[in-house]
């Protein structure tokens, strides 16, 4: 196992038992948001991106010694993109670091799409500086990778049930080692 895959594997373990939802950990988060990304077949870069979606709020907790990680928006978007590019590429994190920034889109796009939000969801967005307007949502929608934050951001909405079975982290470790900077991509 490389040295990215060890890590990812150590952070799930160290942080990924924390509630994040609905009654759902992050991990199971994680792990029902890449199930359902290849459910629909989506590309490998894109099953990677949904299954490390919210590695950010692991690297923040890490780098700030607080458990409490989910209270507050630190931008775990950016965190996360920064950390996964020179581990995945740009694929993986244009993915990730739009996936925030993609409610704010759906917001604005789709109406109906900010009433099919959880109540959490709905916190985070005001946090995350609510619908953008349509000059914003026009511009966002020009930046690489966005029609795939877009589909991730589905995702992460729906991979929030409780008691839902998914395969485990361990089910991925091939996957993200033939992608990762170890592995031969």
């Amino acid at each position: 196992m490389d040295d990215t895959v060890s890590e990812i594997v150590r952070l799930f373990a160290e942080f990924g038992s924390s509630n994040y939802d609905e009654g759902v950990t992050l991990e199971q988060h994680c792990l029902q948001t890449a199930a359902l990304a290849a459910a629909e077949g989506a590309s490998d870069e894109l099953i990677i991106a949904s299954l490390l979606h919210d590695i950010g709020h692991f690297l923040q907790a890490e780098a700030r010694g607080n458990e409490n990680y989910l209270a507050g928006d630190w931008d775990h978007d950016v965190v996360a993109a920064d950390w996964l590019r020179p581990r995945f590429g740009d694929a993986v994190a244009n993915a990730v670091g739009h996936h925030v920034s993609a409610k704010r889109w759906l917001c604005a796009a789709e109406p109906a799409y900010f009433d099919a939000l959880s109540a959490a969801s709905i916190a985070s967005l005001a946090a995350q500086g609510g619908t953008f307007t349509d000059a914003e949502a026009e511009a966002w929608k020009e930046q690489p990778g966005t029609d795939d934050a877009v589909r991730l951001r589905r995702w992460d909405d729906d991979g929030k049930i409780r008691g839902l079975t998914v395969q485990p982290l361990s089910a991925y470790a091939d996957l993200l080692h033939r992608f990762s900077e170890d592995g031969a991509r």
